[in-house]
């Protein structure tokens, strides 16, 4: 029997504005999560369920994570990632962004995570989780696709 590797997929929301100092992009601080808890990543992000789109999820987790809705989504770029020969599940993360939405995003899951806050694009508070910085460094750049761990990737 085949030795099958499973590739779980996930949907990333930034939202952006403009602030004093240039695009500001809101983070959440992750705890209480048990991956990357203590650093700065996506204030909206999680799988994609069962028979959802990418662009679904996003929209659910908005709602979920930050109380928002009528998120105006940007498809900014898909990420294949994994850790080079580690027996982990490859992940496959679709990443949009969005300059419009309704209502005021707050702290919906204070169990997941400790605080939101609107971080300068250019100066990305320390730590951020490591494939989220270089994505952010992707934003607007018309990427579309970036693969990480892999050997001679493409």
């Amino acid at each position: 029997m085949l030795d099958r590797f499973v590739v779980v997929p996930a949907s990333y929301l930034y939202l952006l504005r403009e602030g004093a100092r240039g695009p500001e992009v809101l983070l959440q601080l992750r705890q209480g999560t048990g991956y990357m808890d203590g650093h700065w990543a996506a204030a909206a992000a999680g799988h994609i369920e069962r028979g959802e789109s990418a662009p679904q999820a996003a929209a659910r987790e908005a709602t979920e994570e930050l109380g928002i809705a009528d998120v105006a989504l940007d498809f900014e770029l898909t990420m294949h990632r994994t850790q080079g020969h580690a027996p982990i599940d490859e992940r496959v993360d679709f990443l949009f962004s969005a300059r419009s939405w309704s209502g005021e995003p707050r702290l919906m899951e204070p169990d997941k995570a400790s605080e939101l806050a609107w971080c300068p694009l250019a100066a990305l508070p320390e730590p951020t989780v490591p494939h989220e910085r270089i994505a952010l460094a992707h934003l607007g750049a018309g990427t579309g696709y970036l693969s990480l761990g892999f050997e001679n990737a493409g």
